[in-house]
């Protein structure tokens, strides 16, 4: 189940892309946009993690620091991150403890198959870690005006 809007969000220490530890709770007095993301490096991923990038001026002039989340191992994350010249963490989740905390771990299909894996989903916290907004299944493409809006 995802945590609702108006709860705190869970905190979490995990590696990012570079495999130092990061914790979200050191963000606070910043709005966060923790956004879960099924694979590093695919197209729709790619799409998302390039639009947040391309738009960081517009986010931090909102005071919105991104921070991405999905299930692949810091290795990945640092070349994904390296590829794209993403400027912003990637924390690696490979025991899947955090998606699990958010919910986002779920039951999904495709082309008929049944799975496991990350729904893509943002949480939009405030400057005390309390859940604004939850943007379920944002457009890729579009990303960073659905967390602006």
């Amino acid at each position: 189940m995802l945590p609702e809007p108006g709860t705190l969000a869970p905190d979490f220490t995990a590696p990012d892309q570079h495999g130092s530890p990061f914790t979200l709770s050191s963000l606070r007095g910043q709005r966060v946009a923790l956004y879960f993301y099924p694979k590093d490096d695919t197209p729709g991923c790619t799409a998302q993690a390039c639009n947040l990038r391309d738009n960081e001026g517009q986010l931090a002039a909102q005071g919105i620091k991104v921070v991405g989340v999905s299930t692949d191992d810091t290795a990945s994350h640092g070349k994904f991150a390296a590829k794209y010249d993403l400027n912003f963490p990637l924390i690696a989740d490979a025991d899947k403890t955090i998606v699990n905390a958010y919910g986002v771990w779920q039951e999904k299909k495709n082309y008929g198959k049944t799975y496991w894996g990350t729904v893509r989903t943002t949480f939009l916290l405030d400057a005390n870690g309390v859940i604004e907004k939850v943007i379920k299944r944002p457009d890729t493409k579009e990303h960073a005006a659905q967390v602006l809006k």
